[in-house]
């Protein structure tokens, strides 16, 4: 492909893991524009599942807990699950995998619930082709799902006599999903318990800032024209815009003559308003592009309009 004249795609640095089975981003920047770019991972942040929690969920699985049956044979039985990260579907697609195939549709029932936040989790769920209804990729964000949630969840269960929702969720997140479903405005009919289980555990990963360097001064060597860094989470973003060099030694703010000398031609987009605000805040610096919508194609047609703006 010529690009800008060279015959070079636009490299896309994700700073993520590659989710696994599936990952959204790299099938959609892919094909996007024709091909005009080229997705690069480039981990910033370091999972470790939690042993007894993924050992629970297992035990759980395999004594009915998710099956809606009445014979099960354990005391944690729960009516759907919800996902809002792609660790969680990780951790998830552990006890799937374990499960030998004629054993999926009677422990994971076809009325098991599983609520996704997004597209890019729901694609997870949906490669492991289970029979369980995915629902929710649309909402976006944890209180549109919350908000989903509470309709169609008390609309299975009109009378009110519903089991647990069971949330698999990282050490730090978010409560909104959790006070809302079960907040106290609410009636007893239309409240929804939620049990939330810690499965893995987040830190900045510490190859990071040599990672990412090395690969900064690769493509500076191979003469690219133009480049993007794509910010998932506020984790990282220090040691991203240290290794651009575009804070000033004295301050730690960002330092607009400094990106015009180096690096110039990098683009910064976040994924959402939490990670542009924190770059905001912290650092004086404005990203490029913030994604609409917390999705693949949420941060793709914001570079995709930013560059048209820009030409």
């Amino acid at each position: 492909m010529v690009v800008d004249g060279q015959n070079k795609q636009l490299p896309v640095y994700l700073l993520k893991t590659k989710s696994l089975p599936a990952d959204g981003y790299e099938e959609y920047f892919s094909s996007v524009e024709d091909g005009l770019f080229n997705p690069i991972f480039v981990p910033v942040l370091e999972h470790q599942f939690r042993k007894t929690s993924i050992d629970w969920l297992h035990s759980t699985t395999k004594g009915g807990g998710l099956s809606l049956s009445n014979d099960a044979t354990t005391s944690d039985r729960f009516g759907g699950i919800i996902f809002t990260s792609q660790r969680a579907v990780e951790a998830f697609t552990q006890i799937v995998q374990s499960l030998d195939p004629s054993e999926r549709d009677t422990l994971l029932s076809p009325n098991f619930v599983l609520y996704a936040v997004g597209p890019a989790t729901a694609k997870g769920l949906r490669s492991l082709d289970l029979a369980c209804p995915i629902l929710g990729e649309e909402t976006g964000n944890g209180e549109a799902l919350a908000a989903f949630m509470l309709e169609d969840y008390n609309k299975r269960h009109p009378r009110g006599e519903k089991l647990p929702l069971l949330f698999l969720v990282g050490e730090q997140r978010r409560d909104i999903i959790p006070k809302t479903l079960q907040s106290s405005e609410l009636s007893d009919e239309r409240r929804i318990k939620v049990v939330e289980s810690t499965v893995y555990e987040t830190g900045e990963m510490q190859s990071f800032r040599s990672n990412f360097s090395s690969i900064l001064s690769e493509n500076q060597t191979s003469g690219v024209a133009e480049q993007w860094v794509v910010v998932f989470s506020p984790t990282g973003c220090k040691a991203m815009l240290e290794c651009l060099g575009w804070l000033d030694k004295d301050t730690g703010r960002y330092d607009a003559e400094l990106s015009s000398s180096r690096w110039k031609d990098t683009r910064i987009a976040t994924i959402g308003p939490t990670t542009r605000d924190y770059l905001v805040s912290q650092f004086g610096f404005e990203p490029h592009v913030c994604a609409a919508k917390p999705s693949y194609e949420g941060i793709g047609d914001g570079i995709v309009e930013y560059r048209k703006q820009s030409t």
